[in-house]
């Protein structure tokens, strides 16, 4: 039999699907197989840093496993695990039925199945910009359209209602908040999140509320968003990745709002979820033991991350050229640097990356304009390591807007 040598094609929605946290790695190998040592600044991972997922955690999944539970479990996931995220929300003051809870392979998974059971191609949905990629690479792999609406770094990163208010159209479907914000680190007033829900409900969109961040916000856990009101088309999402330091578990939940507009949805949701069998099962019993257990550890990584990021806005804004609001929650900030003419934000970031191998992420990468100069700092590393690192930011800067 013959042999072609013909390459087998490629759909073409993979051409659409771009994720630039992980893409700039690939550069980034390139830097360290010339000899420099890379700070990996742009996946916001604690575990790398000396971040400890908690042992009773730890314990709770190795006991699954030692009890025998290594096959598949129920797609929705185990009963006890959705208990427990129902219990948590009702711990927060809003009511959720075990139900309409689903267990994911971390938040990502929970959200690609939403926007999948959502849309059809040429559906609009409105993310805020800078955002988090996945949404956008997951709505161009479906034929959807993202819809940027502004957040204003002027307001502390703040949605721009009036900007969002010209964006909706017949094709629009949901709305994303992330709150607090990755990658911005802005936590949002309450004058604010209830703008964007009663947005969402007089439009009549689906608004998926994005709240891994939601434990992690300095000043103490924020609520939900479908407090507000518990009659609106709201999905909520987190897992333990961030929060509970474990985020290799992918160990994710969505809980669905009780509103009757949402049970079409929740039975497509429920038949992906079959199609894709069940998230990975030891790890689901971890989540009974996190959201039930001791939780006192947060207080400790709040006050460490309010540390780190009080040393990384005064160092970045510091540096002539470089403009930084101050994260309020999360473990990221998205300064700017004021770039020269002709200049792009990419090509700060590679060229940092190139001449003192600190690894950030374009803004652009989030959906900002190239020419705003922004770019997102992950800084989970120790404070010592913060302030070398942004030593070496600051020479590279300094050379970088003198043209050298």
């Amino acid at each position: 039999m013959a042999l072609t040598s013909t390459p087998l094609p490629v759909a073409d929605r993979v051409n659409g699907f771009s994720y630039a946290i992980r893409n700039i790695v690939v550069e980034a190998k390139k830097v360290e197989a010339a000899g420099t040592k890379v700070a990996y600044l742009n996946i916001g991972d604690p575990i790398p840093f000396g971040f400890v997922t908690p042992p009773h955690l730890v314990e709770a999944v190795a006991r699954a496993m030692r009890d025998g539970h290594n096959g598949y479990t129920p797609s929705p996931g185990i009963l006890e695990a959705r208990e427990a995220v129902a219990d948590d929300f009702r711990g927060r003051g809003l009511e959720v039925d075990p139900d309409r809870v689903l267990l994911t392979s971390g938040t990502s998974e929970g959200i690609e199945l939403t926007l999948t059971a959502l849309l059809n191609a040429g559906d609009e949905v409105l993310v805020p910009t800078p955002t988090y990629p996945l949404y956008t690479a997951v709505i161009a792999k479906l034929g959807a359209v993202e819809s940027y609406y502004r957040t204003d770094p002027s307001r502390g990163w703040l949605p721009d209602l009036d900007h969002l208010a010209t964006l909706v159209t017949p094709r629009t479907r949901a709305l994303v908040v992330i709150d607090p914000n990755n990658p911005t680190g802005a936590v949002y007033p309450a004058d604010v999140r209830r703008a964007l829900v009663e947005f969402a409900e007089r439009h009549g969109l689906l608004l998926i509320a994005d709240e891994v961040y939601a434990d992690l916000a300095y000043d103490g856990p924020v609520t939900p968003l479908g407090l507000i009101d518990p009659d609106a088309a709201i999905i909520s999402y987190s897992s333990l990745s961030k929060a509970y330091l474990a985020p290799g578990w992918r160990a994710g939940w969505m809980a669905v709002g009780r509103t009757p507009r949402l049970d079409g949805l929740l039975g497509g949701l429920r038949k992906l979820a079959d199609g894709r069998l069940c998230s990975p099962g030891p790890m689901q019993y971890a989540i009974t033991e996190a959201l039930r257990g001791d939780r006192s550890f947060q207080d400790t990584l709040r006050a460490e991350l309010r540390e780190r990021a009080d040393i990384t806005t005064d160092r970045l804004n510091a540096i002539p050229g470089i403009t930084c609001v101050r994260p309020t929650g999360a473990f990221y900030a998205m300064p700017q640097v004021a770039l020269p003419p002709g200049k792009t934000d990419v090509d700060y970031v590679l060229g940092l990356l190139r001449a003192t191998g600190v690894l950030t992420v374009f803004g652009s990468g989030f959906g900002t304009d190239p020419a705003m100069g922004a770019f997102r700092v992950v800084f989970l590393a120790p404070p010592a390591d913060l302030h070398a690192i942004y030593d070496r930011i600051a020479a590279y800067t300094s050379d970088f807007l003198a043209g050298r």
